[in-house]
């Protein structure tokens, strides 16, 4: 029985979709991915010395921030973006006003599948968020509004609508996504499974979210979608994509909605130094015993009915309970209520951007 829920071919949402890069790096990578992300505007966060010159391949759409922008269009607020850390990408999720985010690495290439085809990874990523999630049941044949499957005996009809996917997250091929003690004692091991599948993390359920290869509804979660104060004379870092991916989950199983992962796949091409990593994940390390429990039984209260009150009230548990562990947390919670007010006035209700003098660098 085919699915009537099935999304029958994929739109390209090319007004709908910004793609959001963070970069220290001329980005060369993007030759790989022009046929799939040439129709779209690029919003390129350079991170590091603003005074560096970035190149971008000609043809492309797309808008160069450095710090100097950051610092400009924020004012005293930009001190909630991460310096020297990959997790100043959120300030592009902030500037954009799309409703649809794909966000990538520079080191991340286009992937084959095992037929030896390219694998447009924004394609399936727009699938994933035009398709329902189903965080309240697991469907045992993975996502069941995927051509093909479909629910399986016993799944109750009366949740067969689903709720609306916020959040698609990939995989990556070639180098895995590891910690640093993991790198250091598998230096060698290399992600050559490809899995076919696609499914919804069940409600009340934690995962370790992967910024490198990611897609979110920006309408549905983006203010929530904030990788916190990691890098530059923070006592943390690498921990910015899951700090964002503890907080959203929490947040979308509060608001009824759902978080996919599985495909799809990136080639990740380059290896990060694992004795640089650990002394960026360490305290990290230690941290997170008493992080994922906190999360874990974080509850919002019935009032909490927008992302950005959800993610007010996490602030204030942050400090009330995390704070006891080291005061970076009292800093990290400050920042989480910043980084809110650095995005309503950049995303006011009304829809009405603020206006934003001097432009940042454009190309096309």
């Amino acid at each position: 029985m085919a699915n009537s829920s099935s999304v029958p071919s994929t739109p390209l949402l090319k007004d709908e979709l910004d793609i959001v890069i963070p970069t220290i790096r001329n980005l060369d990578f993007l030759e790989m991915w022009r046929p799939f992300f040439e129709p779209y505007h690029l919003i390129i966060v350079q991170d590091g010395d603003p005074s560096k010159t970035i190149k971008v391949p000609e043809g492309f759409d797309y808008e160069l921030h450095n710090r100097n922008d950051i610092n400009r269009i924020l004012g005293p607020r930009a001190s909630c973006i991460s310096f020297k850390d990959s997790a100043c990408r959120c300030f592009g999720f902030m500037l954009s006003k799309k409703k649809y985010i794909y966000t990538i690495d520079d080191d991340c290439f286009v992937a084959k599948d095992p037929s030896g085809k390219d694998i447009n990874a924004l394609e399936q990523h727009i699938k994933n968020l035009l398709s329902p999630s189903t965080p309240l049941f697991f469907n045992t044949l993975y996502d069941p509004y995927r051509e093909g499957a479909d629910f399986v005996r016993g799944y109750p009809f009366s949740m067969r609508d689903g709720v609306p996917t916020a959040v698609s997250h990939g995989l990556w091929l070639n180098i895995p996504d590891y910690d640093a003690p993991t790198q250091l004692v598998k230096p060698r091991e290399r992600n050559t499974r490809y899995v076919d599948a696609v499914m919804t993390i069940p409600k009340g359920t934690l995962f370790p979210m992967c910024g490198m290869n990611l897609a979110f509804d920006r309408e549905l979660i983006g203010p929530a979608m904030y990788f916190g104060l990691m890098g530059d004379g923070q006592p943390i870092g690498r921990y910015d994509d899951m700090w964002a991916g503890w907080c959203t989950k929490v947040i979308t199983d509060h608001l009824g909605l759902g978080v996919k992962t599985g495909l799809p796949y990136i080639w990740h091409s380059k290896a990060s130094n694992p004795f640089v990593n650990l002394k960026k994940e360490y305290k990290g390390i230690f941290w997170q015993e008493d992080i994922i429990p906190f999360f874990q039984n974080a509850t919002l209260p019935k009032d909490c009915t927008t992302v950005q009150k959800c993610y007010i009230e996490l602030s204030k548990q942050v400090k009330e309970k995390l704070g006891k562990i080291d005061p970076y947390f009292d800093k990290l919670a400050d920042a989480m209520v910043t980084w809110i007010e650095a995005w309503d006035e950049l995303n006011p209700p009304s829809g009405v951007a603020a206006e934003v003098a001097n432009g940042p660098a454009k190309g096309k």
